[in-house]
């Protein structure tokens, strides 16, 4: 199955993966338009140890400690892809605390948020597209 990995020695740690998260949710044409005003919240988060920058995204690990935690079954593996229903999410926060990679994170309306692979936008996940440099890849290893 493909997933998004991270090239840490090519990732220039300037956060346009974190805009082009950003705007996959919006379902908008133009990414300066959808995005102006507004305080984003990416699904892929950019991290800086050192020298060393790196994206941040869910791993649909093959056993998720994050499903295997969900009390209310909110979480669900289909595909190798790990999706969330959030009319079922009811905010405990376990599975934040069950990832090991720290790539879920909260919502703005009270459910939780991880990267689902752009599955609701169809094709290749939009933080790869956007990656100047080609640190983010979608690929099978």
């Amino acid at each position: 199955m493909k997933r998004v990995y991270v090239n840490e020695q090519w990732c220039l740690g300037c956060h346009l993966c974190e805009y082009y998260c950003a705007f996959a949710g919006t379902n908008q044409k133009d990414i300066a338009r959808a995005l102006k005003n507004i305080k984003i919240n990416p699904k892929i988060k950019i991290e800086q140890h050192g020298d060393i920058t790196f994206a941040v995204s869910c791993r649909h690990c093959e056993e998720p400690l994050c499903v295997k935690g969900c009390i209310s079954g909110a979480l669900s593996i289909k595909d190798g892809i790990i999706s969330i229903d959030k009319e079922r999410c009811i905010g405990c926060y376990t599975c934040i605390l069950s990832c090991p990679y720290g790539a879920i994170s909260q919502s703005g309306d009270g459910a939780i948020q991880k990267c689902e692979l752009c599955t609701k936008n169809g094709g290749i996940p939009q933080c790869v597209k956007g990656c100047p440099n080609g640190a983010i890849v979608f690929e099978e290893r």
